[in-house]
């Protein structure tokens, strides 16, 4: 399985950033109009969107690569989350395509969706 890529600088990602955990819980109304809740998940799903938006032409050509590798959202990696450093280790892309902006050899932009996967 392969790892998400790190910039130059050692980061998974650029700032502004987000991430996000999704809970999922079932809720059971009663005649008596007493509620019980399920929780679905023993653990949320976590979810981040990485903007690049300061690459250089090599970096960018890293991603585009990384993306082809996985097919696109097809296939699963490791991400490591670099606000509490965890690393996920079944993790995949949200689009099944890439966008990506070269503006100059030194600037390009793109920008992914990762999710966490239950096995």
């Amino acid at each position: 399985m392969s790892e998400f890529p790190r910039l130059k600088t050692g980061a998974v990602l650029q700032y502004p950033a987000q991430h996000a955990s999704e809970y999922s819980t079932t809720v059971l109304r009663f005649v008596d109009g007493s509620e019980q809740r399920v929780s679905n998940y023993a653990t949320p799903i976590h979810r981040w969107v990485v903007r690049l938006s300061v690459l250089d032409e090599t970096e960018l050509h890293l991603f585009r690569e990384f993306f082809r590798a996985l097919s696109g959202a097809v296939q699963n990696f490791s991400f490591t989350d670099p606000w509490d450093g965890t690393t996920y280790p079944s993790c995949s892309l949200e689009d099944s395509e890439l966008a990506e902006q070269l503006v100059s050899p030194s600037s390009a932009t793109t920008s992914l969706r990762v999710r966490e996967n239950r096995d």
